[in-house]
């Protein structure tokens, strides 16, 4: 069953300068969750955050961390994530041998456990694993980058995703990251994504800006 649509404010899209003013920011502006890529220059193309950055911006607001990790491998670095304030931990299965011990390694450590599909990995990756997973992330986008247009092929992923969700009978969230913005939001949801991340469409016009963007979003005039 499709949950009320929530938003996760990426932070790759904020002023780095000012992550925790922007972060208090989102939170204020009615943000549900907080995005945080983490990238290794490795996994993905780009380099971002670690842990110490996370566990700063922990005091900045009591909204879930939502922690994406683009990293190979990850398995050394989940607990050092999971005591930075990581709510939810997020990892691709192209990054892990075993996906599914990595899986049971954030949930034995009180954490959310989310599996990250790329545009090319197929819906029914998640399918072995479903036991193990609260949150299933749709890269809407090839990942490493903030920005880049939205890749409609993932809509029928979604959808798919929903349906195999539904029929499981788990509680999973189905997330969607990647070219979300006021008029891909509502083709994600009506696909059955109840999680969007936006960054550029969040972020949009500066902090006097965020309540009425995270509105937008999420279906409101």
């Amino acid at each position: 069953m499709q949950k009320p649509t929530r938003i996760a404010p990426s932070l790759l899209a904020a002023d780095f300068a000012n992550l925790g003013a922007e972060v208090a920011a989102v939170d204020a502006a009615g943000a549900d969750m907080i995005h945080i890529d983490v990238m290794d220059g490795h996994f993905v193309p780009n380099i971002s955050i670690g842990p110490a950055v996370i566990e700063a911006l922990r005091t900045s607001t009591a909204k879930p961390f939502d922690v994406h990790l683009m990293i190979a491998p990850t398995d050394p670095y989940i607990a050092d994530f999971a005591d930075a304030g990581a709510d939810v931990i997020t990892v691709h299965p192209e990054a892990n041998p075993h996906v599914h011990r990595t899986l049971q390694l954030i949930r034995s450590l009180g954490k959310k456990a989310g599996l990250a599909l790329n545009p090319a990995t197929p819906a029914t990756a998640i399918d072995l694993v479903l036991d193990e997973i609260d949150l299933v992330l749709v890269m809407s986008v090839n990942p490493g980058f903030g920005g880049q247009a939205f890749i409609a092929s993932q809509l029928q992923k979604v959808s798919d995703l929903r349906q195999r969700i539904d029929r499981s009978g788990h509680a999973i969230d189905l997330e969607i990251d990647g070219g979300i913005n006021f008029e891909t939001a509502p083709q994600a949801v009506a696909a059955g994504a109840d999680l969007l991340v936006a960054g550029t469409a969040t972020f949009a016009g500066g902090p006097e800006h965020y309540a009425a963007n995270i509105r937008r979003l999420r279906g409101a005039p």
